[in-house]
């Protein structure tokens, strides 16, 4: 491991940069294919002047055809629905997969590195669209398994 002097005194954060972004040159190595399941969640419509919340129902998709190195990704919604094309937005201990419907409208799906215990990736997922005029948004979370 290579460590970096930055100024006298201080090579623990060279030798914490040279750790820490080794990962970000790696080849693509994550999963191609991902399952989600988003078992928790709620919407939120604006009614008369303010955002009223409900319960939202259990949502599934896969995301298929990761590249995490060309950050591009294909989203199906249901079996037997086209794929749809995604952008990935890689971070440190997640990725993000960013979706703009033909509308406009704007879905965001986190997914995070495996957790060693379930050995599933924790995910968040958020839709903001409208309906009628009405802004709508929705947030979910769950997990998502490789394929």
């Amino acid at each position: 491991m290579r460590t970096f002097k930055i100024a006298a005194g201080h090579w623990v954060v060279g030798l914490w940069l040279a750790a820490t972004s080794s990962g970000a040159a790696l080849a693509d190595d994550g999963p191609k294919r991902l399952a989600c399941a988003l078992t928790d969640g709620t919407i939120s419509s604006y009614e008369k002047g303010r955002f009223a919340l409900s319960k939202a129902e259990m949502l599934a998709f896969d995301l298929i055809d990761i590249d995490l190195e060309g950050q591009t990704a294909n989203l199906i919604a249901s079996a037997g629905a086209a794929p749809g094309a995604v952008r990935i937005v890689r971070a440190i201990n997640a990725n993000h997969f960013i979706e703009v419907a033909n509308e406009g409208f704007l879905n965001l799906t986190t997914v995070y590195d495996k957790d060693p215990a379930t050995g599933k990736h924790p995910v968040v997922h958020s839709r903001h669209f409208g309906l009628l005029g009405q802004p709508i948004y929705a947030q979910y979370t769950g997990h998502c398994m490789a394929r």
